[in-house]
């Protein structure tokens, strides 16, 4: 069973100014323990797609399923976790209490609490830092507690909004490099929106290229990459032509303008 299945889905914001159209016929199967990016310019619909999985967003048209079930049943289910671009941490909590905080709404006794703290604190490679408070921690190592505190609830699914897009260069191919071994480790499906080509390209097994407003998806690229990837494979002849495919699809989604 694929875990998300979208079919011919819209999405159309009512506005003062007139409709506008954020994503069009959008035909897209996710299969499980698939790392799959969107990449498009701004306002292409990215991370609308990424709501209405998560049942932010209700679509006007089409069908999309979740785990096969409703987005809205599968955020009753727990079934995803959720990475913002900004880390959302309470700068009044601890790490460990602000990983903890869902897992206090959901009413999870303490001591289990406690132990999925401990286990996610260690996928991310922040163990000893529970203690800490968000402003005593680097930008990347805060949006580190981010991804624990969505990997708390232990879903299969994790749906990323340019986690690392406001971080410098080293580390954010840095925090790539642990994003695959956590991947790896986790067997996950990730969904990861993007505005870097390299990033795309460096972390997927599938990019979906998608086009300026109304967001549609232009290419679905399966990448011919071997999941072991150190970063130099960025400068391989495989990983460019995949690269220049995904450019060749922004460049492709420009004509319906």
């Amino acid at each position: 069973m694929s875990v998300v299945s979208a079919q011919s889905l819209s999405l159309t914001f009512e506005t003062n100014d007139g409709p506008v159209h954020a994503l069009k016929d959008v035909d897209l199967t996710i299969e499980k323990g698939e790392f799959v990016s969107f990449i498009g310019p701004s306002g292409c619909g990215k991370t609308t797609f990424l709501r209405v999985i998560a049942d932010l967003e209700q679509p006007t048209g089409g069908t999309i399923t979740v785990n096969g079930v409703s987005p809205e049943q599968a955020r009753l289910n727990r079934a995803y976790g959720y990475v913002f671009q900004a880390a959302g941490l309470y700068p009044w909590r601890t790490i460990a209490r602000n990983i903890a905080l869902p897992l206090e709404i959901i009413g999870m006794p303490k001591r289990e609490r406690r132990e999925r703290i401990e286990r996610v604190l260690e996928l991310v490679d922040l163990k000893g830092f529970g203690g800490k408070f968000p402003w005593q921690l680097s930008g990347g190592m805060q949006q580190r507690a981010s991804i624990a505190r969505a990997l708390a609830f232990d879903a299969d699914l994790l749906l990323m909004d340019e986690p690392f897009g406001a971080l410098d260069e080293i580390v954010r191919d840095h925090l790539n490099e642990q994003l695959l071994e956590l991947w790896a480790r986790t067997e996950k499906t990730i969904c990861f929106v993007t505005h870097s080509i390299p990033e795309a390209v460096y972390l997927s097994t599938k990019i979906v290229v998608m086009s300026p407003r109304p967001g549609r998806v232009t290419d679905v690229i399966d990448s011919t990459l071997p999941r072991e990837r150190p970063l130099d494979i960025r400068e391989s002849p495989e990983f460019l032509e995949i690269a220049h495919r995904v450019r060749e699809g922004l460049r492709a989604g420009h004509s319906y303008d």
